[in-house]
């Protein structure tokens, strides 16, 4: 710094004391200040995504109450006034991206009573798993996880945890430990064990096969949604504003 700078600087020190401010310390404590400032910002933002996290887990999150009827889930108040059936296989990867894509919303409206959802299991792709059986196998599981307090979960964790098309998909045993470790309740190791909704799941297969509703002009495949009765174009997404208002 040159003298004539240090003269400056000396005298506008001079005049702030004589003005009675006190003046503020040079770069070192400039740098302090904005390393605080800075640390401050990181802090609110930190703050405010973890308020907005937790209020979307909140309304995400099932609050809904589940019952089974025969191999279909129905969850949700019952009083409900949008009625959503969706027909599904949990080894077909489109119900995985169905999922990924609305199982939030769905799982929000359910929880406001906006709209209740029947979870129907049926099965379409059991020779495509090897040996052939898995989607069988998933299904049968995930009634036993309503009986056992956990479908929500359940149902999210088979799909999170898919497998793929042409492996052995998750062994008897693998699906009972999943139970397991999302706390079920009862008998839900013997059930899973015993596979005892096996030929109803194949007969509910075949049953949606034959429904017009369901299968126009013999067409189906999974994920069928319909709202209301009305079967929806899914690669519309405005179907959705008919659930959620």
């Amino acid at each position: 710094m040159g003298q004539r700078e240090r003269e400056r600087r000396e005298a506008a020190q001079a005049r702030l004391q004589a003005a009675g401010i006190t003046p503020p310390r040079t770069s070192g404590g400039t740098g302090r200040i904005l390393a605080i400032g800075a640390v401050v910002l990181v802090l609110a933002l930190a703050t405010g995504v973890y308020v907005l996290w937790e209020n979307y887990r909140s309304e995400t999150a099932a609050t809904y109450a589940v019952a089974r009827d025969g191999v279909v889930v129905r969850a949700g108040d019952q009083a409900a006034p949008v009625t959503v059936d969706v027909y599904e296989d949990y080894l077909c990867p489109t119900c995985k991206q169905f999922e990924n894509y609305y199982a939030s919303d769905l799982t929000a409206a359910v929880n406001a009573k906006k709209a209740k959802v029947d979870y129907h299991h049926i099965v379409i792709l059991d020779e495509r798993s090897t040996p052939p059986g898995y989607s069988t196998r998933a299904a049968n599981a995930a009634l036993c996880a309503a009986d056992a307090g956990i479908f929500p979960e359940y149902h999210a964790r088979l799909y999170a945890d898919q497998p793929a098309e042409g492996s052995a998909g998750k062994s008897v045993q693998e699906l009972i430990a999943l139970g397991t470790e999302l706390k079920a309740t009862g008998d839900f190791a013997g059930c899973v064990t015993r596979q005892a909704n096996s030929q109803a799941i194949a007969d509910a297969t075949k049953a949606a096969v034959a429904d017009p509703a369901v299968s126009p002009g013999g067409r189906f495949g999974t994920p069928t949604v319909l709202v209301n009765g009305v079967k929806m174009d899914l690669s519309n997404g405005d179907w959705l504003s008919r659930v959620t208002g």
